[in-house]
């Protein structure tokens, strides 16, 4: 069941479009990842799915409500963490925790929150004295404190070193776990591959594709490549099989160039003629590769 509806999404700042006829829907129960490049309209689809902004034009519904029209019906049932959040420096974690549960008619109790989230030991400590990896543990407790059915979060993981990021993704997939659909809004390309069920591509305020991370990849046709070093056997012909687009050797090391699924034509011509090879390694395609073949231009281009 689609618990976020979105259809013809159109936004303008001035002359600037931002959103562009935006679409795309939610599942319950999954995590599903918005990527771009800074610019792409990301942000601002999620603000108008969320109430935060009003669209000029198109439809949204969340959990069947309209969220400019019902909007406090659909704050009763969202989590948000905004891509720049911020607290007073000196408010204490219970005392956010507890100013956020106010906020709300049926809240979770913020004190088993401090447990689930381990900020327990950091009850009395102050915001400005938390380290990055404990402040994004409080943003989602915040977020979770009215007992969401959907929570969004946006740029969760930036500012972060690698450690804490991956240590963020496993408190995302425990949110998931505890029966709270995920809006995941992200530029990094590593993050959407591990965490997200799907992903919306957004690029200059359109949604480019939208399918599971391993679907958007599968479906590009870029070039990748496979090597490998002869060890025993006389060299086969390769170039011939299907897929291959080029085949260079060097002494006894071997670089196939291809598309597709050219890799298991290679190993199998290979085993067939009983050549033995070591260091074999194929080059994996990425959510880069699909976005360079979705947008013509690369990820960080302008």
């Amino acid at each position: 069941m689609a618990v976020i509806e979105v259809t013809d999404l159109r936004k303008k700042y001035a002359d600037l479009t931002v959103l562009d006829g935006a679409s795309f829907s939610v599942e319950e129960g999954e995590i599903f990842g918005i990527l771009g490049p800074n610019g792409a309209g990301k942000t601002t689809a999620v603000e108008c799915v969320e109430g935060l902004r009003r669209a000029d034009s198109g439809a949204i519904k969340v959990l069947g409500f309209d969220p400019v029209k019902d909007g406090p019906r659909v704050r009763e049932q969202i989590g948000v963490q905004l891509q720049h959040t911020q607290l007073p420096e000196n408010i204490k974690v219970w005392e956010a925790l507890d100013l956020y549960a106010s906020f709300y008619a049926e809240p979770r109790d913020w004190r088993e929150l401090l447990e689930e989230w381990g900020l327990a030991d950091k009850r009395n400590g102050r915001f400005g004295k938390l380290s990055g990896g404990q402040k994004q543990r409080l943003f989602i407790a915040l977020a979770l404190v009215g007992n969401p059915r959907v929570a969004f979060l946006d740029e969760l993981t930036t500012g972060l070193d690698p450690q804490a990021r991956r240590t963020t993704w496993e408190l995302i997939k425990r949110v998931r776990a505890s029966g709270v659909t995920v809006v995941l809004v992200s530029h990094f390309m590593d993050e959407v591959e591990e965490l997200c069920d799907r992903v919306a591509v957004f690029d200059r305020g359109r949604v480019v594709a939208l399918d599971t991370p391993a679907g958007l990849v599968d479906g590009i046709d870029a070039e990748h490549q496979m090597r490998f070093t002869l060890m025993a056997g006389d060299m086969v012909e390769l170039g011939g099989l299907p897929g291959v687009t080029g085949v260079v050797r060097t002494g006894d090391r071997v670089v196939v160039t291809g598309r597709g699924d050219f890799a298991t034509a290679v190993t199998a011509q290979l085993a067939r003629h009983h050549v033995l090879v070591s260091d074999l390694r194929i080059d994996k395609r990425t959510l880069d590769d699909a976005f360079v073949a979705l947008t013509g231009r690369s990820f960080d281009g302008p």
